[in-house]
């Protein structure tokens, strides 16, 4: 079984590690958000790329979910000592050599779909790991300016989810140069061969949206000849983890398991799975032309997160029969 999967950080990655326990023998490709990139002290940062490579590599941080395992700190903090910042976003001595790779290999002239393959080299992440974009795609968000009443800024989305913590309103998030960008090799083919394309409970804004953005991807999604299922990352009415009830209010959608499924809508989703306490919500979704069932999506471990995978493949058959 070939599955491709459009993944975010943190819940991605935590996805694709029940998918791999539920479908051990599938081919699975994961085309992978770079809007949340940033270049930081002359480097090229990758931060969901490098989570789900971590994360299925077996280097990540558990607790936080990000970052690598056992990390140390003394360069950021000399860094600090010479004032050079920004101090909001640290990264780690481990994590610092994976940029350096990366930031060097870019320099070389190699395309980023070609350093993560090399980086894959090293973590044998047991998936296919492509970048949505080998192009420069930065999502930024609009809010309000501190310093001038009345007006309103763009800041980039690690400022506005580090530095601010998500903590004021989003007026408007924007994935700067991904109108101009182009699919990285592989990632068309891989939606048009897959049996089964699958959206994670990542950010519907800022993770899978990004990559609908860069042109091409929505259409070979939409056009996919593959059952396309979705899992909702709004539990309740809030998102599990995260801030994805601020970027959906930016764009005009409720924080509900079926706004999220109308927001994707018939055209792209064939399947949507909500959590059994939103299961008052399953025939408002199957009204708006999408099959709906409700199942536990709580990853509260791998074992869980690997039967909420199982009944996303078994809702993918059930649309396909």
């Amino acid at each position: 079984m070939r599955i491709v999967v459009l993944a975010g950080g943190i819940g991605g990655a935590r996805f694709l590690r029940g998918l791999k326990s539920a479908a051990p023998g599938a081919d699975v490709t994961v085309i992978g958000n770079t809007g949340d990139d940033i270049h930081l002290f002359g480097l090229k940062v990758c931060p969901d790329l490098d989570t789900v490579m971590y994360t299925l590599g077996g280097g990540i941080h558990e607790e936080q979910g990000w970052g690598r395992a056992d990390e140390t700190f003394a360069v950021k903090e000399e860094l600090a000592a010479y004032g050079v910042g920004p101090e909001w976003f640290g990264l780690g001595d481990r994590d610092f050599a994976t940029h350096i790779v990366r930031t060097r290999m870019t320099a070389a002239g190699y395309p980023l779909s070609a350093v993560t393959e090399a980086l894959c080299d090293r973590w044998r992440p047991g998936v296919r790991l492509l970048p949505m974009t080998d192009d420069r795609v930065e999502t930024h968000v609009v809010i309000d300016d501190p310093d001038t009443p009345g007006k309103r800024k763009a800041v980039h989305f690690q400022e506005y989810w580090v530095r601010l913590r998500a903590a004021v309103p989003a007026h408007a998030v924007v994935p700067v140069g991904a109108e101009q960008a182009k699919p990285a090799p592989g990632v068309l083919e891989a939606v048009g061969e897959a049996d089964v394309v699958l959206f994670p409970p990542s950010n519907p804004v800022v993770s899978v949206g990004t990559i609908l953005a860069v042109p091409g991807v929505r259409e070979a999604v939409a056009d996919a000849g593959a059952p396309v299922v979705g899992l909702s990352p709004i539990v309740g009415g809030a998102p599990v983890r995260g801030m994805a009830d601020k970027v959906l209010a930016a764009v005009g959608v409720e924080s509900t398991a079926a706004a999220v499924a109308r927001h994707y809508g018939p055209a792209l989703l064939d399947g949507w799975l909500v959590d059994t306490v939103d299961a008052a919500a399953v025939p408002e979704v199957e009204a708006a032309g999408i099959r709906c069932r409700s199942v536990p999506l709580m990853m509260t471990g791998v074992e869980a997160t690997a039967r909420m995978a199982a009944e996303a493949l078994a809702l993918a058959e059930e649309v396909r029969a």
